[in-house]
């Protein structure tokens, strides 16, 4: 099965960049293209594409506004797509802000062409995307943002004491960063009874992705040091 992009960036060229990498890759395919907030909203809609590949800092309507406008209001029939956002190395709070608005994930415009195609796939597939270098920068940083760029509001804590002995060291890895398949091997499990737990952890606490399943694990302590995490 083809995944299907959209891509978003305001830069001609980067898109234009884009399309070529991910045409190459198997299973990938560019759908169409948008330059700014509005027009991947409207693409999205039209195309009904399984991933949106989006920027954030963008001209008229931002990635962060369009996010929203994609995951928390989706206006088109079926799945609502998959949004991964694109960010530089330094994570600007607008890129915080759109993983709070439902972006699975993010990934840096600096990544290597099979790092983009995983992370599409990836993303398409339901699995979140989190640059692992970075992780502990990102909690760090999501945390201390004011409630004005935070949308919508965080809700209170989930209770991670419903977890079970196993789900927790999920989660605690899922927190430091590490994808399904790097979990089965640190655990010794299949990359399928991982992707399993992940949905279970999440339903448990009433959370729609990894990011803020990160989050949950963070403030509650329970996202030490470990590998990934800088």
């Amino acid at each position: 099965m083809t995944v299907r992009v959209v891509v978003v960036d305001d830069q001609e060229i980067v898109r234009t960049a884009l399309r070529l990498v991910i045409g190459r890759r198997e299973g990938l395919a560019v759908v169409g293209e948008a330059a700014d907030g509005d027009q991947a909203v409207t693409q999205a809609v039209a195309l009904r594409p399984d991933v949106v590949l989006m920027d954030v800092r963008m001209p008229g309507t931002t990635g962060v506004e369009a996010t929203r406008r994609i995951v928390r209001d989706w206006p088109g029939p079926g799945p609502v797509p998959r949004v991964l956002v694109l960010t530089t190395f330094d994570l600007d709070e607008y890129v915080h802000a759109a993983l709070r608005a439902g972006a699975v994930g993010f990934l840096l415009k600096n990544s290597r062409p099979d790092q983009l195609a995983e992370a599409l796939r990836a993303a398409a597939d339901g699995e979140s995307v989190l640059a692992p270098g970075i992780t502990r920068r990102l909690i760090d940083t999501v945390t201390a943002l004011p409630p004005s760029l935070l949308s919508p509001a965080p809700a209170p804590d989930p209770e991670t004491g419903a977890l079970t002995e196993r789900e927790i060291q999920v989660l605690v890895l899922v927190a430091r960063g590490l994808s399904n398949a790097q979990i089965a091997a640190d655990l010794g499990l299949s990359e399928a009874t991982v992707k399993s737990r992940v949905n279970r952890i999440l339903t448990r606490l009433g959370l729609e992705n990894r990011v803020q399943a990160a989050l949950c694990a963070h403030r509650a302590g329970l996202a030490g040091p470990g590998p990934g995490v800088v």
